[in-house]
């Protein structure tokens, strides 16, 4: 507010007064200083509005982006998150983006509005655009992704080992005899999808077998394996096994194939990625690269609260890797 009453000449009680549609300023200037506002991207900050008049001490809460609530992975990772950051004193805040770019970007600016001490994020599948995070980092406020990173904004990361996690089991299905190996992934702008689709590439190339394009899909849900899955045996060569994305593609696979009369592992090996609960529900239980959500979701609150209280510095960008495990069980030779 120093700024734009230096800039139009006129006292930060006026600035205030027009930002709040006061009518002791006349329309004329409101909507002079509004404009002015507006165009320099300015946001009121509510939190320090509401503690002016008071003693009382800013609460340290930590804001959370996650995709989806529902999900298993991102629930370990909240667990994880909420156990760190409580262990020292902060709290959490949480909110998904429902996988929608729009509602990312409302969140990021609703979080700075109320002034969370900084965002830990994962972020949609159909974000392309990363103005909201730089705006974030302009602003001084720690930002730290994890799972679906952003490759546009040079900001603390954790993620795990998507890469090595798909190359060991796309190794373990091709030593247990299978030659035509099928890869269900995600959108290629997702570091995660790129990463677990070169594993899978790679381990092909180097035990000497063939990539075919054709035995690759974009499906990381169980409504579209289900539909998806009975394709791949519709020509002369059909698959296997299977490496999935996620557990729940996996086990949209299996039960299709079952369906289907095929025996699993003997006629079709399934390996998914993630390890919930799901998992060792199914018939038979499914092998599953494990990716340790509570972990990551620790590293990430140790890296924001790194950055918040000094131990970490703001331009540093953090990067950490936590190690993903291969859970053999029946779905696999």
């Amino acid at each position: 507010m120093k700024d734009i009453a230096r800039e139009l000449g006129v006292s930060v009680a006026t600035v205030s007064r027009a930002l709040k549609d006061s009518p002791r300023i006349s329309v004329e200037q409101r909507q002079k200083i509004q404009q002015y506002a507006r165009e320099h991207n300015f946001i009121p900050n509510m939190l320090a509005e509401n503690l002016r008049h008071s003693r009382v001490q800013p609460v340290k809460i930590i804001g959370v982006i996650i995709p989806e609530l529902v999900h298993y992975y991102f629930a370990t990772i909240l667990k994880g998150i909420e156990e760190e950051a409580g262990a020292h004193g902060y709290h959490i805040m949480v909110a998904q983006s429902g996988e929608q770019y729009e509602r990312e970007v409302q969140l990021c600016r609703s979080f700075y509005e109320n002034k969370v001490c900084g965002i830990i994020v994962s972020q949609a599948k159909n974000t392309q655009q990363y103005d909201h995070f730089l705006r974030l980092q302009e602003a001084g406020v720690p930002l730290v992704f994890f799972d679906r990173i952003c490759t546009g904004v040079n900001a603390s990361r954790v993620v795990v080992d998507d890469y090595m996690g798909a190359f060991n089991a796309t190794t373990h299905l091709i030593e247990t005899g299978c030659r035509r190996i099928a890869y269900f992934g995600s959108q290629p702008n997702l570091e995660i999808a790129k990463n677990r689709f070169n594993g899978y590439k790679d381990a092909l190339l180097k035990h000497g077998l063939p990539f075919q394009q054709e035995m690759t899909r974009i499906c990381d849900n169980r409504h579209d394996a289900e539909m998806i899955t009975p394709q791949m045996f519709d020509g002369d060569i059909y698959p296997d096994a299977f490496f999935a994305i996620n557990d729940e593609t996996a086990i949209g696979i299996l039960y299709t194939v079952k369906h289907m009369g095929l025996r699993v592992p003997e006629d079709v090996s399934i390996c998914g990625f993630t390890n919930d609960d799901r998992a060792t529900s199914s018939d038979p239980m499914l092998t599953t690269v494990e990716q340790r959500g509570i972990q990551v979701g620790e590293e990430a609150a140790d890296i924001l609260i790194g950055h918040v209280e000094g131990t970490i510095p703001l331009n540093h960008a953090e990067r950490r890797i936590v190690r993903t495990r291969l859970i053999l069980r029946g779905t696999t030779r």
